[in-house]
C-alpha cells in the first residue's frame, strides 16, 4: 500500500471504508461475473458473443426477420469475420510463444514451494493442537470455580432466607398493627417454608409464634368486620385477609351477607322514610314526598341497586361462583326495592310530566341490568313493575280525557243556557259542535302522543316484548282509544236512557241534537282517523290480541246517535204537546163564545216548530220530501168542508148527511194510511221536524177525544186546525201525515159536539188570514 501504483487505490478505499482495499476490478472481468450477477442478467441465445449462444435460435431469428438480400450480407459478413478471427488467433499464437514457456516454467517452481507449505502446515496443526489440550485444562479449571462459586452463592441465599425467617416474627408483629396487608404478604411467603421444616424445632418456634400473632390479627378482622360504619369496599378488604388467613368461608360468607345486609336495609329504610306513611284508615299521616320520582329512582339506583351489585360482585370474587346464599339474600332486597318503588309510583296520581317518569323508567331498567345478571329471576319482576306503571299512566290519561270531555260538556251545556242580551247572538250550535270535536280530538292526539314516549327509540324498556305488542294494542288501542270512544258513546247516550235524578235538570234538547250530530260525525269519520293514526303510532303485531273493528265502533256510535235523536224527537214533541194539552185542558168548550180569532197557543205552537227547525237545520241536512199538492196551504178539513169546497176532496162531513159521523169516520179510517207516531226518526231535518209534528197532533187528538164541545167549541178546532195546516205541512216529510192528523182531530172534535154545526170554509179562511 506504500508504493506508487498503491496509493491511488489505498485514497479511494480511504474514502469509502477508511483502510484499503485490493482492487477486484481486473479479478473480476477474469474470472467473469458473480454468481448474483449472472442470475440477475437473463441469457439471450440469439446474441453471437454470449457463452449461451443457440446457433439454431439464432438462425430462426435471422430468418423470420430478415429478407434474404439480408441474409446473404450477413452470411457474407460472417465468413469475412471468421477468416479475420483465425488470422488473429494465429497472430496471437506467435506473439505470446515465449510467454507460455515461461509459464510453464514459473508453474514448475510452484510446485516445489506447495510441498514446503505442506510441511509447514503440518508443524503449524501440531501446535494448535497442543494449545487446544492446554485450552482444555483450562476451561475445566474454571468451569470448577465457577460451580464452587454458585455453591458459595447459594449458602449466602439460604442464609438470608433463614435470616429472614427469624425476622419474621418480628414484621408480623411491627405490621400487624399498622398494615395488616403487609403482614399478610409477608406471612403467605413464610408460611410455606415454616410448614414444610416444621419438624425441626426452630422452625416450628417461628412458625408458632407467627401463628399466634396472626391469630390475634385475625381476632382484630373479625371484631371490625362487625362494626357498622363499613363501607362495601373496606367490607371485601377485612373478609378477604380472613380468608388469607385460613378462616372458614362458611362463617365468613354468613357475616358477610349479614353485615351487607343491615347495610343494604340502612339504604332502603332511607328510601322508605321518603314515603307517606298511613295510619289504621289508610289515610296518609305525612305529608307526600316533596323531591320527583326522577330523583327517587337516581338515589335507590345509586345507593342501594349500585351498593347490592358492588357487594355480589365483591361476594363471587371471595368465595367463588356459589350463589346458594347470594340468589336468595338479594332476591329478598330486590323485593323490598321494587315494592317501595311501586308505592312511590302510586304517589304519582296526576298527570305531571311523563317524559319525567318514562326517563325514571328508563334510568330505573337500565341500572337494574347488572342486577339481573346477577339475579335473572327478577327481571320479569323489574318488567312487571314498568309495564305496570306504564298501564297506570295510560288508565290516568283515560280519566284525564273522561274529564276534559265532561268538562267540555259543561262549557257547552253554559253556553246553551246563558242569556243573550238583546240584539246579541251567542255561538251557534256548529260553532259549538266544531269547538267540542276539535278540543276533545286535539286532547286525545296529545295524549297519544304523551302514551308514545313510553316505545320511543332512546328508552331502554322499550324493547320489551310487552311495549312491543300487549302494550300497544290491549293498553293503548283498547284500553285508552276504543275504551275512550265507547265511553263517550255510553255518556251522550246516558242524556237519552237515563233517568233525571231528582231536582237535577234535564239536559237542553240543544244538547241531545249536538251530541247526536257528534256520534254521527264519529261514525262517520273520526272514529276510523283516531284508529288509523293510534295504529300508525302503536303499530300492533299480527300474533297479538285481537283488536276492535272500527265499523264495530261506528256502529255503537251511530246507534247513540240514533238514541239521542229518537229522544230529541219525544222531547220536543212533548214540549209543544204539553201547551196543546193545556190548552184543552183548561177551555171550556161547551161556554164558548163564537171564534174571531185563532187560539194564541197555535200561533206559539207554529213558532216554536219553526224555531225548532232552524235548530236542527243548523246540524243536519234538509232531507228529502214528498211532492206537494198545488194548493197545500189551501187544504181544508173534509169534516168541515162545505157546499163550497171542491169536489176533488174526499166526502164532506154535514150535519145533515143521512150517514152516522161515527161510522163514516170509521170507513175513513180504513181507506187512510195509518201513521206510525214514534217511528226512529233518520238523519234529516224534515224526519226529525215530522217525528215531533206528528207527536205534537197525536197529542191534540186524544186531548180532544176527552172533551164535549159545543157549536162554537167546534168551530174554533176547525178555526184552529186550518191555522196548523196553512203553516206546518211545509214542515213534513209528507203534507199527507199533517192532513191525516187534523182530520182526525176534526172527526173527533165534530163526534164529540152536542150542536155539530161548522163554520162556513171562507170565514174560517178570513179569521186565519187575519190571525
Amino acid at each position: 500500500g506504500s508504493g506508487a501504483g498503491g496509493s491511488s487505490e489505498a485514497a479511494a478505499g480511504g474514502t469509502g471504508g477508511g483502510g484499503w482495499r485490493r482492487p477486484h476490478g481486473p479479478l473480476q472481468r477474469y474470472y467473469g461475473p458473480s454468481a448474483a450477477e449472472a442470475a440477475e442478467a437473463a441469457p439471450d441465445p440469439t446474441d453471437i458473443n454470449e457463452p449461451h449462444f443457440d446457433p439454431e435460435a439464432f438462425m430462426n431469428k435471422v430468418r423470420s426477420e430478415c429478407p434474404l438480400g439480408q441474409l446473404l450480407a450477413r452470411e457474407a459478413a460472417l465468413g469475412r469475420e471468421i477468416r479475420a478471427l483465425d488470422s488473429d488467433m494465429q497472430t496471437l499464437l506467435y506473439e505470446n510463444y515465449n510467454k507460455f514457456i515461461s509459464a510453464t516454467d514459473t508453474i514448475r517452481k510452484m510446485k516445489v514451494d506447495f510441498r514446503y507449505m505442506e510441511a509447514e502446515m503440518d508443524d503449524l496443526a501440531a501446535n494448535m493442537a497442543a494449545i487446544s489440550a492446554s485450552s482444555a485444562r483450562v476451561s475445566a479449571a474454571l468451569q470448577d470455580r465457577h460451580r464452587r462459586g454458585a455453591q458459595l452463592a447459594g449458602v449466602q441465599a439460604l442464609l438470608r432466607k433463614l435470616q429472614a425467617l427469624v425476622e419474621v416474627p418480628g414484621r408480623l408483629r411491627r405490621w400487624a398493627g399498622t398494615e395488616p396487608v403487609r403482614a399478610l404478604r409477608c406471612y403467605a411467603r413464610a408460611r410455606a417454608v415454616l410448614r414444610h421444616y416444621r419438624h425441626l424445632p426452630s422452625f416450628r418456634a417461628i412458625e408458632d409464634e407467627s401463628h399466634a400473632i396472626m391469630a390475634e390479627l385475625a381476632q382484630r378482622l373479625r371484631t371490625r368486620l362487625r362494626e357498622e360504619t363499613l363501607d362495601p369496599k373496606e367490607l371485601t378488604e377485612c373478609v378477604e385477609m380472613l380468608l388469607q388467613l385460613e378462616e372458614p368461608p362458611e362463617e365468613l360468607s354468613e357475616e358477610f351477607l349479614s353485615q351487607a345486609g343491615a347495610r343494604l336495609e340502612a339504604e332502603l329504610a332511607a328510601l322508605e322514610a321518603e314515603l307517606p306513611t298511613s295510619d289504621a284508615s289508610g289515610a296518609a299521616t305525612t305529608p307526600p314526598p316533596t323531591s320527583d320520582i326522577l330523583d327517587f329512582v337516581d338515589r335507590g339506583s345509586s345507593a342501594f341497586v349500585g351498593t347490592l351489585c358492588q357487594l355480589a360482585s365483591s361476594y363471587r370474587t371471595l368465595f367463588g361462583a356459589d350463589t346458594g346464599r347470594l340468589e336468595p339474600f338479594a332476591a329478598t332486597l330486590a323485593t323490598r326495592y321494587f315494592e317501595l318503588l311501586e308505592r312511590r309510583l302510586a304517589l304519582e296520581r296526576g298527570l305531571g310530566d311523563t317524559s319525567l317518569l318514562v326517563r325514571a323508567l328508563d334510568r330505573f331498567h337500565r341500572r337494574l341490568q347488572a342486577l339481573l345478571e346477577l339475579l335473572p329471576a327478577g327481571a320479569a319482576a323489574a318488567a312487571t313493575l314498568v309495564a305496570r306503571a306504564a298501564r297506570e299512566r295510560v288508565d290516568r290519561y283515560l280519566r284525564a280525557l273522561q274529564t276534559f270531555f265532561l268538562g267540555c260538556l259543561g262549557d257547552v251545556r253554559q253556553a246553551l243556557a246563558a242569556p243573550r242580551p238583546p240584539g246579541k247572538e251567542g255561538p251557534g250550535l256548529p260553532d259549538l259542535l266544531a269547538t267540542l270535536a276539535t278540543s276533545v280530538l286535539g286532547q286525545l292526539k296529545a295524549v297519544l302522543a304523551y302514551v308514545q314516549l313510553f316505545t320511543a327509540r332512546d328508552v331502554a324498556f322499550a324493547s320489551l316484548p310487552y311495549f312491543k305488542g300487549e302494550f300497544c294494542v290491549t293498553a293503548v288501542r283498547e284500553g285508552l282509544v276504543v275504551a275512550f270512544v265507547r265511553w263517550l258513546c255510553r255518556t251522550a247516550r246516558g242524556f237519552a236512557d237515563g233517568p233525571a235524578e231528582r231536582g237535577a235538570p234535564a239536559a237542553p234538547p240543544a244538547l241531545l241534537l249536538l251530541l247526536a250530530r257528534l256520534c254521527l260525525d264519529y261514525e262517520s269519520s273520526t272514529i276510523s282517523y283516531i284508529l288509523t293514526l293510534t295504529d300508525e303510532q302503536f303499530p300492533p303485531q299480527d300474533s297479538g290480541p285481537p283488536v276492535t273493528p272500527g265499523p264495530a265502533l261506528g256502529a255503537e256510535a251511530r246507534a247513540a246517535a240514533q238514541r239521542l235523536l229518537d229522544h230529541y224527537v219525544q222531547v220536543q214533541g212533548a214540549a209543544v204537546a204539553q201547551m196543546l194539552r193545556k190548552s184543552v185542558e183548561t177551555r171550556d168548550w161547551l161556554g164558548t163564545v163564537e171564534p174571531r180569532n185563532v187560539r194564541a197557543v197555535m200561533k206559539r205552537v207554529v213558532e216554536d216548530i219553526t224555531a225548532i227547525d232552524v235548530q236542527v237545520g243548523q246540524l243536519f241536512e234538509e232531507g228529502v220530501r214528498r211532492a206537494q199538492s198545488s194548493d197545500s196551504s189551501r187544504r181544508a178539513f173534509s169534516v168541515y168542508s162545505s157546499s163550497r169546497a171542491p169536489s176533488r176532496y174526499a166526502p164532506s162531513y154535514t150535519p145533515s148527511a143521512p150517514m152516522d159521523t161515527h161510522l163514516l169516520s170509521n170507513i175513513q179510517k180504513l181507506f187512510s194510511e195509518r201513521i206510525d207516531i214514534f217511528s226512529p226518526v233518520e238523519f234529516n231535518k224534515v224526519s226529525v221536524l215530522t217525528g215531533i209534528i206528528k207527536i205534537s197532533l197525536k197529542t191534540l187528538l186524544e186531548c180532544v177525544r176527552l172533551r164535549t164541545l159545543g157549536r162554537f167549541g167546534l168551530q174554533q178546532v176547525q178555526v184552529d186546525g186550518h191555522y196548523l195546516q196553512l203553516y206546518l205541512w211545509r214542515f213534513a216529510s209528507d203534507e199527507r201525515v199533517v192532513q191525516g192528523l187534523l182530520d182526525e182531530v176534526a172527526a173527533s172534535a165534530a163526534h164529540r159536539c152536542l150542536d155539530p154545526v161548522p163554520m162556513e170554509h171562507s170565514v174560517v179562511e178570513l179569521i186565519c188570514e187575519r190571525g
